[in-house]
């Protein structure tokens, strides 16, 4: 009696499983029709589409000859996306495991902009500011010679002014506090490794005022320098 039980049952069970199998290869896409997906929807600017295939394409079929494909495609899906941390990390990544590939010099700007984009206001953090600078430099003296080399000074400009105006707006919180020995600290950073940015000038300003209002306390006042251009 059990064993008559048992034949249907694992009939059932075979038939089922079967038909799983069957369903999953039917779902199951070829790497070809991924990356035409993938590309497609990435033209589409669908870059969410264009992730999932993507993504699965690398999953699926990991030592396929599109799979470095995909993963750059991932990392500027993420990048158009505005998902500048995610793509951030994807183009780290790609550099890391592809050093020699054609498109590092690429990978490296990507990465740099990746960064711009994460630029703080004066007053905030500026790590991303510091990132940029370091990625693009090391853009210029490893790949020279690309067409990404050639624009990284426009955005060593860029981060390099934010840093130095958060130098200034430190000194100035600093003096408008009375620390004015921790303001001229700021102040002459801005002199000394900020010298092309356009601040020097009032940077010496303060500093002049600072060693003033060390010697003469009455005489430290001064109108913050932003709200002079207002």
């Amino acid at each position: 009696m059990k064993y008559k039980l048992i034949v249907p049952i694992m009939a059932l069970l075979l038939f089922t499983g079967c038909a799983w199998f069957f369903d999953k290869n039917m779902d199951e896409k070829t790497a070809q029709e991924l990356v035409n997906d993938g590309m497609e929807a990435f033209n589409s600017q669908q870059y969410r589409t264009a992730v999932e295939s993507f993504q699965k394409l690398k999953d699926w079929y990991p030592f396929s000859k599109y799979a470095i494909l995909a993963e750059l495609k991932i990392a500027d899906s993420r990048y158009y996306m505005e998902e500048y941390g995610a793509a951030a990390v994807a183009y780290d990544s790609f550099e890391s495991l592809h050093p020699r590939n054609d498109a590092i010099p690429y990978v490296i700007f990507q990465l740099g902009m990746c960064y711009i984009h994460q630029l703080e206001s004066v007053d905030r953090d500026q790590t991303s500011a510091k990132k940029a600078i370091e990625i693009f430099s090391r853009l210029k003296k490893s790949y020279p010679d690309s067409k990404y080399a050639t624009q990284a000074d426009a955005y060593i400009w860029q981060a390099t002014k934010n840093l130095a105006a958060h130098e200034f707006y430190i000194g100035e919180f600093y003096f408008k506090n009375k620390h004015y020995k921790a303001a001229v600290v700021r102040f002459k950073a801005v002199v000394a490794d900020f010298p092309d940015v356009g601040l020097n000038q009032r940077a010496l300003e303060y500093i002049s005022k600072c060693e003033d209002a060390v010697a003469n306390p009455k005489n430290a006042s001064e109108k913050p320098w932003w709200k002079r251009l207002l």
